[in-house]
Protein backbone atom coordinates (compact mmCIF):
# COMPACT_ATOMS: atom_id res chain seq x y z
CA UNK A 1 0.00 0.00 0.00
CA UNK A 2 1.51 3.53 -1.11
CA UNK A 3 0.58 5.92 1.91
CA UNK A 4 -0.16 9.53 0.51
CA UNK A 5 -0.22 11.04 3.99
CA UNK A 6 1.85 13.65 5.48
CA UNK A 7 0.40 12.51 8.93
CA UNK A 8 1.27 8.87 10.62
CA UNK A 9 0.47 6.27 8.56
CA UNK A 10 -2.48 3.76 8.94
CA UNK A 11 -1.94 1.44 12.15
CA UNK A 12 -1.20 -2.35 10.71
CA UNK A 13 -3.65 -3.81 13.10
CA UNK A 14 -6.54 -1.45 11.47
CA UNK A 15 -4.87 -2.16 8.18
CA UNK A 16 -5.37 -5.63 9.04
CA UNK A 17 -9.35 -4.51 10.17
CA UNK A 18 -10.45 -3.29 6.96
CA UNK A 19 -8.79 -5.39 4.64
CA UNK A 20 -11.43 -8.18 6.14
CA UNK A 21 -14.58 -6.63 5.31
CA UNK A 22 -13.32 -6.44 1.94
CA UNK A 23 -14.83 -8.10 -1.28
CA UNK A 24 -12.48 -11.38 -3.06
CA UNK A 25 -9.54 -9.61 -4.59
CA UNK A 26 -9.82 -6.53 -3.30
CA UNK A 27 -6.46 -4.74 -1.55
CA UNK A 28 -5.91 -1.38 -0.20
CA UNK A 29 -3.85 0.56 -2.67
CA UNK A 30 -4.07 4.43 -0.95
CA UNK A 31 -4.64 6.22 2.16
CA UNK A 32 -5.42 10.08 2.30
CA UNK A 33 -6.10 11.94 5.10
CA UNK A 34 -9.21 13.42 4.28
CA UNK A 35 -8.90 17.75 6.55
CA UNK A 36 -11.41 19.17 7.79
CA UNK A 37 -12.63 17.25 10.67
CA UNK A 38 -12.51 18.34 14.45
CA UNK A 39 -13.52 15.02 15.94
CA UNK A 40 -11.62 12.24 14.22
CA UNK A 41 -9.24 11.28 12.09
CA UNK A 42 -10.29 10.64 8.66
CA UNK A 43 -8.92 8.77 5.69
CA UNK A 44 -10.05 7.72 2.20
CA UNK A 45 -9.10 4.58 1.49
CA UNK A 46 -8.54 3.28 -2.55
CA UNK A 47 -9.17 0.23 -2.79
CA UNK A 48 -7.93 -1.79 -6.19
CA UNK A 49 -11.13 -4.20 -7.19
CA UNK A 50 -10.29 -7.64 -8.54
CA UNK A 51 -11.46 -6.29 -12.25
CA UNK A 52 -8.51 -3.75 -12.56
CA UNK A 53 -10.82 -0.90 -11.25
CA UNK A 54 -11.06 1.07 -7.87
CA UNK A 55 -13.65 2.05 -5.22
CA UNK A 56 -13.11 4.16 -2.26
CA UNK A 57 -13.83 3.42 1.56
CA UNK A 58 -13.74 6.34 4.21
CA UNK A 59 -11.79 4.83 7.78
CA UNK A 60 -12.82 7.00 10.83
CA UNK A 61 -10.92 6.83 13.80
CA UNK A 62 -10.92 8.66 17.17
CA UNK A 63 -7.38 8.61 18.32
CA UNK A 64 -7.65 11.52 20.93
CA UNK A 65 -10.41 11.94 23.54
CA UNK A 66 -13.89 14.18 22.04
CA UNK A 67 -15.39 17.00 23.43
CA UNK A 68 -18.45 15.20 22.40
CA UNK A 69 -18.26 11.79 24.55
CA UNK A 70 -16.91 8.59 24.57
CA UNK A 71 -15.81 7.29 21.11
CA UNK A 72 -17.55 4.04 21.96
CA UNK A 73 -20.87 5.88 22.67
CA UNK A 74 -19.93 8.19 19.62
CA UNK A 75 -19.16 5.27 16.95
CA UNK A 76 -22.82 3.44 18.18
CA UNK A 77 -24.78 6.46 17.28
CA UNK A 78 -22.73 6.55 13.80
CA UNK A 79 -23.43 3.24 12.99
CA UNK A 80 -27.09 3.70 14.13
CA UNK A 81 -27.75 6.16 12.15
CA UNK A 82 -26.21 4.94 8.98
CA UNK A 83 -27.85 1.61 9.57
CA UNK A 84 -31.41 3.78 10.26
CA UNK A 85 -30.73 6.14 6.89
CA UNK A 86 -30.57 3.30 4.52
CA UNK A 87 -33.31 3.66 1.97
CA UNK A 88 -34.13 6.78 2.85
CA UNK A 89 -34.31 10.02 1.02
CA UNK A 90 -31.10 11.24 2.96
CA UNK A 91 -27.99 10.55 0.86
CA UNK A 92 -25.63 9.12 4.06
CA UNK A 93 -22.76 6.79 3.49
CA UNK A 94 -23.29 3.22 4.06
CA UNK A 95 -21.88 1.14 6.87
CA UNK A 96 -19.14 -1.42 5.78
CA UNK A 97 -17.88 -2.03 9.15
CA UNK A 98 -17.31 -0.40 12.85
CA UNK A 99 -14.71 -1.62 16.13
CA UNK A 100 -15.95 0.80 18.48
CA UNK A 101 -13.93 -0.45 21.27
CA UNK A 102 -10.54 -0.72 19.21
CA UNK A 103 -11.24 -4.73 19.88
CA UNK A 104 -8.82 -4.88 16.42
CA UNK A 105 -7.92 -1.80 15.42
CA UNK A 106 -5.86 0.71 16.90
CA UNK A 107 -7.96 2.84 17.90
CA UNK A 108 -11.90 2.74 17.73
CA UNK A 109 -12.80 3.56 14.28
CA UNK A 110 -15.82 2.89 11.53
CA UNK A 111 -15.18 2.15 7.85
CA UNK A 112 -18.04 3.45 5.47
CA UNK A 113 -18.30 4.00 1.90
CA UNK A 114 -17.55 7.67 0.27
CA UNK A 115 -19.68 9.81 -1.36
CA UNK A 116 -18.88 11.75 -4.23
CA UNK A 117 -18.86 15.68 -3.97
CA UNK A 118 -17.00 18.07 -1.67
CA UNK A 119 -18.03 20.71 1.11
CA UNK A 120 -18.76 24.23 -0.14
CA UNK A 121 -17.62 27.49 2.33
CA UNK A 122 -17.36 29.68 0.17
CA UNK A 123 -19.95 32.98 0.10
CA UNK A 124 -20.36 32.85 -3.47
CA UNK A 125 -23.43 31.01 -4.24
CA UNK A 126 -24.75 30.99 -0.89
CA UNK A 127 -27.90 32.01 -1.74
CA UNK A 128 -28.42 28.92 -4.24
CA UNK A 129 -27.17 26.73 -1.62
CA UNK A 130 -29.37 27.81 0.99
CA UNK A 131 -32.41 26.13 0.49
CA UNK A 132 -30.79 23.38 -0.52
CA UNK A 133 -29.41 22.83 2.49
CA UNK A 134 -32.73 23.53 4.33
CA UNK A 135 -34.57 21.17 2.35
CA UNK A 136 -32.13 18.82 3.01
CA UNK A 137 -32.99 19.19 6.23
CA UNK A 138 -36.31 18.84 6.22
CA UNK A 139 -35.94 15.48 5.20
CA UNK A 140 -33.66 14.11 7.56
CA UNK A 141 -35.98 15.56 10.30
CA UNK A 142 -38.72 13.28 8.41
CA UNK A 143 -36.61 9.85 8.74
CA UNK A 144 -38.43 7.56 11.56
CA UNK A 145 -35.94 4.95 12.14
CA UNK A 146 -37.70 1.89 13.72
CA UNK A 147 -35.00 2.54 16.91
CA UNK A 148 -34.43 6.00 18.18
CA UNK A 149 -31.41 7.40 18.65
CA UNK A 150 -30.71 8.73 22.28
CA UNK A 151 -32.17 11.27 23.21
CA UNK A 152 -30.22 14.83 22.61
CA UNK A 153 -27.64 16.08 25.37
CA UNK A 154 -27.15 20.06 26.08
CA UNK A 155 -23.63 20.18 27.73
CA UNK A 156 -23.98 24.61 28.09
CA UNK A 157 -25.66 25.83 30.80
CA UNK A 158 -26.15 29.03 32.36
CA UNK A 159 -23.55 28.75 33.94
CA UNK A 160 -20.50 27.75 31.61
CA UNK A 161 -21.39 30.41 28.77
CA UNK A 162 -18.38 32.36 27.78
CA UNK A 163 -18.97 36.22 27.38
CA UNK A 164 -16.62 37.14 24.69
CA UNK A 165 -14.28 40.36 25.70
CA UNK A 166 -16.09 42.65 22.93
CA UNK A 167 -19.50 41.39 23.51
CA UNK A 168 -22.63 43.71 25.18
CA UNK A 169 -22.89 42.04 28.49
CA UNK A 170 -26.20 43.21 28.31
CA UNK A 171 -27.30 41.55 25.49
CA UNK A 172 -25.52 38.25 26.79
CA UNK A 173 -26.82 38.46 30.29
CA UNK A 174 -30.74 38.84 28.89
CA UNK A 175 -29.89 35.49 26.85
CA UNK A 176 -28.20 33.37 29.61
CA UNK A 177 -31.52 34.03 31.74
CA UNK A 178 -33.45 32.76 28.40
CA UNK A 179 -32.02 29.58 28.61
CA UNK A 180 -31.52 29.09 32.93
CA UNK A 181 -35.28 27.37 32.93
CA UNK A 182 -35.77 23.40 31.78
CA UNK A 183 -36.29 23.23 28.49
CA UNK A 184 -39.29 23.80 26.82
CA UNK A 185 -41.60 20.50 25.98
CA UNK A 186 -41.17 19.15 21.85
CA UNK A 187 -41.76 16.99 19.88
CA UNK A 188 -38.97 14.39 19.18
CA UNK A 189 -37.92 14.19 15.32
CA UNK A 190 -34.13 12.33 14.08
CA UNK A 191 -31.76 14.96 14.75
CA UNK A 192 -27.93 15.22 13.03
CA UNK A 193 -26.96 17.32 15.57
CA UNK A 194 -23.99 19.04 13.51
CA UNK A 195 -25.70 19.55 10.51
CA UNK A 196 -23.62 22.49 9.21
CA UNK A 197 -21.83 23.42 5.55
CA UNK A 198 -18.90 21.37 6.50
CA UNK A 199 -21.10 18.29 7.23
CA UNK A 200 -22.53 18.51 3.71
CA UNK A 201 -21.18 17.46 0.39
CA UNK A 202 -21.80 19.45 -2.85
CA UNK A 203 -21.56 18.39 -6.62
CA UNK A 204 -23.01 19.43 -10.00
CA UNK A 205 -25.94 17.91 -11.40
CA UNK A 206 -25.64 14.43 -13.12
CA UNK A 207 -26.33 16.26 -16.09
CA UNK A 208 -23.57 18.96 -15.90
CA UNK A 209 -20.37 17.43 -14.86
CA UNK A 210 -18.91 20.78 -15.99
CA UNK A 211 -20.49 21.82 -12.44
CA UNK A 212 -21.40 25.40 -14.26
CA UNK A 213 -25.11 24.53 -13.71
CA UNK A 214 -26.62 25.19 -9.98
CA UNK A 215 -25.38 22.34 -7.26
CA UNK A 216 -26.64 19.80 -5.66
CA UNK A 217 -26.88 18.02 -2.60
CA UNK A 218 -24.63 14.95 -2.67
CA UNK A 219 -24.80 13.68 0.60
CA UNK A 220 -24.54 14.30 4.63
CA UNK A 221 -21.34 13.06 6.32
CA UNK A 222 -20.53 12.67 10.04
CA UNK A 223 -23.55 11.50 12.01
CA UNK A 224 -21.64 10.39 15.23
CA UNK A 225 -24.00 12.88 17.37
CA UNK A 226 -27.38 11.53 15.66
CA UNK A 227 -30.05 11.98 18.55
CA UNK A 228 -33.53 12.41 19.19
CA UNK A 229 -34.98 16.01 20.20
CA UNK A 230 -36.50 19.16 19.10
CA UNK A 231 -35.93 20.54 15.10
CA UNK A 232 -34.90 23.52 16.89
CA UNK A 233 -31.62 22.25 17.81
CA UNK A 234 -30.42 21.56 14.17
CA UNK A 235 -32.02 24.53 12.83
CA UNK A 236 -30.32 26.67 15.43
CA UNK A 237 -27.30 24.95 15.12
CA UNK A 238 -26.92 25.74 11.41
CA UNK A 239 -28.03 28.84 11.43
CA UNK A 240 -25.50 29.51 14.16
CA UNK A 241 -22.54 27.99 11.82
CA UNK A 242 -24.04 30.09 8.73
CA UNK A 243 -23.63 33.09 10.90
CA UNK A 244 -20.02 32.54 11.73
CA UNK A 245 -19.24 31.78 8.11
CA UNK A 246 -21.36 34.06 6.73
CA UNK A 247 -23.00 36.83 8.05
CA UNK A 248 -25.18 37.18 10.90
CA UNK A 249 -28.31 38.08 8.49
CA UNK A 250 -27.82 34.55 7.17
CA UNK A 251 -28.00 32.38 10.55
CA UNK A 252 -31.84 34.19 10.59
CA UNK A 253 -32.49 33.68 6.75
CA UNK A 254 -32.17 30.26 7.67
CA UNK A 255 -34.49 30.11 10.07
CA UNK A 256 -37.10 31.30 7.55
CA UNK A 257 -35.78 28.85 4.61
CA UNK A 258 -36.25 26.16 6.90
CA UNK A 259 -40.02 26.79 7.49
CA UNK A 260 -40.70 27.78 3.93
CA UNK A 261 -39.12 24.02 2.84
CA UNK A 262 -41.86 22.76 5.20
CA UNK A 263 -39.70 22.55 7.84
CA UNK A 264 -41.74 22.94 11.42
CA UNK A 265 -40.29 24.54 14.77
CA UNK A 266 -41.58 25.18 18.51
CA UNK A 267 -45.36 26.49 18.32
CA UNK A 268 -44.65 29.89 20.57
CA UNK A 269 -41.92 32.45 19.98
CA UNK A 270 -40.58 32.27 23.37
CA UNK A 271 -39.99 28.57 23.03
CA UNK A 272 -38.28 29.25 19.82
CA UNK A 273 -35.95 31.44 20.85
CA UNK A 274 -35.11 29.41 23.96
CA UNK A 275 -33.63 27.09 20.99
CA UNK A 276 -32.52 29.99 19.01
CA UNK A 277 -29.67 31.26 21.81
CA UNK A 278 -28.79 28.26 23.22
CA UNK A 279 -26.71 27.30 20.11
CA UNK A 280 -24.83 30.81 19.92
CA UNK A 281 -24.33 30.48 23.37
CA UNK A 282 -23.11 26.93 23.21
CA UNK A 283 -20.67 27.95 20.44
CA UNK A 284 -18.86 31.12 22.78
CA UNK A 285 -17.13 27.91 24.96
CA UNK A 286 -15.05 27.00 21.59
CA UNK A 287 -14.94 29.53 18.98
CA UNK A 288 -11.78 29.04 18.63
CA UNK A 289 -12.17 25.31 17.70
CA UNK A 290 -14.85 25.95 15.29
CA UNK A 291 -13.08 28.24 13.45
CA UNK A 292 -9.99 25.80 13.06
CA UNK A 293 -10.89 23.64 10.18
CA UNK A 294 -12.71 26.49 8.14
CA UNK A 295 -9.52 27.95 8.48
CA UNK A 296 -7.53 24.70 7.54
CA UNK A 297 -10.24 24.77 4.17
CA UNK A 298 -9.10 28.34 3.38
CA UNK A 299 -11.43 30.68 5.57
CA UNK A 300 -8.46 31.95 6.90
CA UNK A 301 -10.17 35.71 7.11
CA UNK A 302 -11.89 33.84 10.42
CA UNK A 303 -9.76 34.62 13.21
CA UNK A 304 -11.10 33.85 16.65
CA UNK A 305 -11.94 37.83 16.88
CA UNK A 306 -13.94 37.79 13.80
CA UNK A 307 -15.75 34.69 14.77
CA UNK A 308 -16.54 35.98 18.13
CA UNK A 309 -17.61 40.04 16.87
CA UNK A 310 -20.08 37.81 14.24
CA UNK A 311 -21.20 35.67 17.07
CA UNK A 312 -21.98 38.55 19.35
CA UNK A 313 -23.84 40.37 16.72
CA UNK A 314 -26.04 37.11 15.89
CA UNK A 315 -26.75 36.81 19.39
CA UNK A 316 -28.33 40.54 19.58
CA UNK A 317 -30.16 40.24 16.55
CA UNK A 318 -31.72 37.28 17.74
CA UNK A 319 -32.56 39.03 21.18
CA UNK A 320 -34.13 42.06 19.15
CA UNK A 321 -35.95 39.72 16.56
CA UNK A 322 -39.73 39.51 16.87
CA UNK A 323 -39.37 36.03 15.92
Amino acid sequence: MTNHDEAAPVRPSTLAWVRRHLGPGERIVRAETLHGGATADMRRLTIGTRDGGTRHLVLRSFVDPTRQGPAEDLLHREAGALTALTGTDVSAPALVAVDPTAAHCAYPSLLMTHLPGRTVLADEGLETRLPLLARQLVAIHAVRPAVRPREYVALTTADTVVTPETADPAVWNAAIDVIRPPAPRYEGRFLHRDFQPGNVLFGPPPDDPTGTADPRITGVVDWAAASWGPTDLDVAHCSTNLALLHGPQWGLRFTETYQEAGGTLAPTAAERLYWQVRAPLAFSEEVQWVAQPWQEAGRTELTTPTMEERLNAYLTSLMHSPN
